[in-house]
């Protein structure tokens, strides 16, 4: 599997491609808000001949979804993410201006729900959900077990974990759902996280204050 990493708006949020040699392909949490920030995920996905097929927000903050409404209409795809991230996404228009995201383009609704029952599947990739709320109420990460690859959201970060004081947090949540359904996986596995660098999970247990 390869993974291509984009930083994009002011809070420096993580957006991931995610494909295989068939050429499909999922999108991550598309935070592009400029047309800049587009175009660069656009010009990647042509030059590589990717298809997209699934738009999939592992939370609903609104750094994460800015650019839902133009990944959904660019490649005629639905976004995808947990039932309850839906309060956060019903209130994203609101958020936005909060944060003085002014062209904000309203996201699109989803038309089913993940749950941990499913797998997300694209090319010859299957990749696990895992329910970890804490710092948001419906934060599922994604874990590829072929490949020993998280895609963490905001829930784990290099030496840190998320941020709970925004509504719907809960700091002892979140280090339950670390302790539950992260710490478990192979101490090989490679982190690929909402902000900031990817970490290995051998390292977070040895030096992340949070999870020691």
């Amino acid at each position: 599997m390869n993974i291509q990493t984009f930083t994009f708006n002011p809070f420096q949020e993580n957006t991931y491609v995610l494909y295989d040699n068939t050429k499909e392909c999922i999108i991550i949490d598309p935070g592009c808000y400029t047309r800049e920030e587009e175009a660069l995920l656009a010009n990647f996905i042509n030059k590589k001949k990717l298809t997209p097929v699934k738009l999939i927000n592992t939370h609903c903050h609104i750094d994460h979804i800015l650019g839902n409404k133009f990944v959904c209409e660019k490649w005629n795809i639905n976004l995808f993410t947990h039932k309850e991230e839906l309060h956060l996404l019903q209130a994203s228009e609101e958020i936005s201006k909060m944060y003085g995201f002014e062209d904000y383009n309203l996201s699109p609704m989803p038309k089913e729900y993940l749950n941990v029952e499913q797998k997300i599947k694209f090319g010859k990739i299957s990749l696990e959900i895992l329910f970890c709320p804490g710092h948001s109420p419906g934060h599922i990460c994604l874990f590829c077990k072929k490949n020993n690859i998280l895609i963490a959201g905001d829930v784990i970060f290099k030496g840190s974990i998320g941020r709970t004081d925004l509504p719907g947090g809960d700091y002892k949540v979140l280090l339950k759902s670390i302790n539950k359904e992260i710490i478990r996986l192979p101490n090989e596995t490679k982190i690929y996280s909402g902000h900031g660098p990817s970490t290995v999970l051998s390292e977070e247990k040895k030096h992340n204050p949070f999870i020691n």
